[in-house]
């Protein structure tokens, strides 16, 4: 076997040993897929919004998708930096998400703004659950770099909840 096909077939000397790559791999791909999701929804109600707030809503969901956009790269990495498997294309996410598309073109932005929060609820529900797989592992990485995610949903959450509770 020559030098350059051993180096592609090295695993990482992690102690967290096979399941827990498989079953952390496979969580992050999950949540990957969700926040994917939620990413393409906060870009559409971003581009589709109308309405006399318009501007400080498009701005808003901007700043929020770029938070969510943010997430994806940590995500896959991790999974594969402990030697798992993430998604590989769109057909991926559309198979492994949880979070629903919505390609309603009549929503009223209060739709938009409930939906992205019930979303937000539910990703942070999703990264508890794969925090709490993390930590059965004793993968303090992945559960620290979780706690920032979940902090940053909450956040983005609030701002939703506040918004909507005024419309």
């Amino acid at each position: 076997m020559t030098q350059s096909a051993k180096a592609k077939t090295v695993e990482p000397k992690l102690d967290l040993g096979r399941e827990a790559v498989s079953e952390i791999s496979a969580s992050l791909r999950t949540l990957l897929a969700d926040v994917f999701s939620l990413y393409v929804k906060t870009k559409n109600f971003h581009w589709h919004m109308t309405g006399r707030h318009f501007r400080d809503y498009h701005l808003l969901l901007d700043e929020h998708a770029d938070q969510i956009f943010a997430m994806t790269d940590d995500i896959a990495e991790r999974a594969r930096k402990i030697g798992g498997y993430t998604l590989r294309s769109i057909g991926d996410v559309a198979r492994h998400q949880r979070l629903k598309d919505n390609d309603d073109g009549s929503l009223m932005p209060r739709q938009m703004l409930s939906e992205l929060r019930d979303d937000s609820v539910d990703l942070t529900r999703y990264l508890r659950e794969t925090h709490e797989l993390c930590g059965k592992f004793n993968d303090v990485a992945t559960t620290s770099l979780i706690e920032v995610w979940i902090d940053q949903t909450e956040r983005r959450t609030w701002f939703l909840t506040e918004i909507v509770s005024e419309l």
